[in-house]
């Protein structure tokens, strides 16, 4: 199925922010096939923050969920491997062009991602890699998961864009209850008002479980 196809199955919400291009490093069926779950948090994570985006994506490869990130130091490079290492898929969705690794240090997982799994970017080779190139990626990022974990986060962070555009497209969004009981956070206790859930050790896996394949409408178009 091309991107074309792909567009025109989108909801009107969802074609207001869809990007005109995508450029595809890797197996494009993973866009199509399975749930896929957004693991996204701080690039200055806490070796608390690391240890829980490795369980959080070990445990999405468990229940045969795609675990899509962005890349970026910190939790989405700990989501990225933890798939990886534990036998699963995972879907990087960049904020540069898919030649340009950021950080440079991943230079090496995004090689394997766009051999192994896949890479996504909206911007071409040769872009300019800017600030707000990164709040623009989130929104396709919450776009092509079925629903988004919050890891961990400042009350600044770019987390909550993603945060904000998983809601307003209609797709789960799940928060660490670290993050909302953070009293530095203030976007994450809002979050819970516009239909946003608790992501605790006792319900992750019945979460798991329920999550729905919203995207499916996608792998019905074949």
């Amino acid at each position: 199925m091309g991107i074309e196809t792909y567009f025109q199955l989108l909801t009107d919400a969802e074609k207001k922010h869809f990007p005109e291009k995508l450029f595809f490093g890797g197996d494009e069926d993973l866009l199509y096939e399975k749930r896929r779950v957004s693991v996204v948090g701080s690039r200055a994570a806490s070796k608390e923050g690391l240890q829980r985006a490795k369980i959080i994506s070990k445990t999405l490869v468990k229940h045969d969920i795609i675990v899509v990130s962005g890349l970026a130091k910190g939790i989405d490079t700990m989501a990225h491997q933890t798939a990886i290492d534990s036998g699963g898929r995972t879907i990087a969705v960049l904020g540069t062009p898919l030649n340009i690794p950021y950080p440079k240090e991943n230079a090496t997982l995004l090689d394997k991602i766009k051999k192994e799994h896949l890479a996504i970017s909206q911007f071409p080779e040769g872009f300019p890699t800017q600030p707000k190139n990164f709040p623009i990626r989130n929104r396709t990022m919450a776009l092509i998961s079925d629903a988004t974990i919050i890891i961990e986060a400042t009350d600044k962070s770019g987390t909550r864009h993603q945060g904000w555009e998983a809601l307003r497209l209609g797709r789960e969004l799940y928060i660490l209850e670290n993050v909302i009981q953070d009293s530095n956070v203030s976007w994450a206790k809002e979050m819970l008002d516009y239909g946003a859930q608790v992501l605790s050790r006792e319900n992750v896996n019945e979460i798991f479980t329920h999550i729905p394949y919203l995207t499916s409408k996608f792998e019905d178009a074949f």
